[in-house]
């Protein structure tokens, strides 16, 4: 594997400084970039270290603490592996700053993110790749739908609030998305959202596939939690390498 470097850099936004963790290639680049957009958990080493292995593979990685409004990650303590006890516990104290981080003010610190990697002699010009888990990829979501001309191409895995019934979901942008999407879904992750995404992004012509991953309950990438799966986790690394290559290569 490829070596990388890792350091942890402060982004200016509209709301304050964001904390980041920034990792690319040891030869500095500048390589294809990737934004990685956290779980609910946050940036925490299981996290860092997805965002190391797609280093590895080439990449350029930014990935950003969503909630910085509330704290520099880790936003709340975390244990070092979340189990189905600490589960609920985690959930009772962040669900309240996930559902105040609003679409203004997450596409404003997007921006924020875009300008950052646009600037980073690491990372190469040109649009960016993003990918998301659990609320992290409705946020890839709701970017790929603000900024289509900065943006080749969006993953995301057990995403949640995909397609709501609420007049700011992000699956009514999907008529502004430019990019490949990929979905991976967990078998416990909303079935009726899942088909409502498909549809929206299918009648706005968006190169796409939404996937259900059989055996699987949400959070199974997160190896650091008690809903990892093993097999669902090797199958979303495929997917997103798969992705992002293809997208890369299109772009040369």
């Amino acid at each position: 594997m490829t070596a990388v470097q890792g350091t942890a850099v402060d982004i200016r936004t509209e709301d304050g400084i964001a904390d980041a963790y920034l990792v690319h290639p040891e030869d500095g680049g500048p390589h294809p970039a990737v934004l990685l957009f956290m779980d609910a958990f946050g940036p925490r080493p299981g996290l860092r270290s997805m965002a190391d292995r797609l280093a590895a593979a080439g990449y350029t990685v930014l990935l950003p603490n969503v909630l910085h409004r509330d704290g520099r990650a880790p936003v709340v303590e975390l244990p070092a592996f979340i189990d189905d006890e600490a589960r609920p516990r985690l959930f009772r104290r962040l669900a309240p700053l996930v559902l105040a981080l609003t679409p203004d003010a997450a596409m404003g610190d997007a921006d924020a993110f875009l300008r950052y990697l646009a600037d980073c002699p690491a990372a190469a010009d040109g649009p960016v790749a993003l990918v998301g888990y659990c609320m992290g990829a409705q946020l890839a979501l709701y970017t790929a739908g603000t900024h289509p001309d900065r943006v080749a191409a969006v993953a995301g895995f057990h995403g949640a609030r995909l397609a709501t019934e609420l007049p700011d979901s992000p699956h009514l942008l999907a008529h502004r998305i430019t990019a490949e999407v990929y979905f991976g879904q967990a078998e416990n992750d909303s079935a009726e959202e899942l088909e409502r995404l498909d549809k929206a992004l299918t009648e706005a012509g968006v190169r796409h596939r939404c996937e259900v991953y059989p055996g699987t309950q949400h959070g199974y990438t997160q190896a650091d939690t008690s809903a990892y799966h093993e097999e669902g986790d090797r199958r979303h690394w495929a997917a997103l390498l798969d992705l992002l290559s293809r997208t890369f290569r299109q772009l040369r």
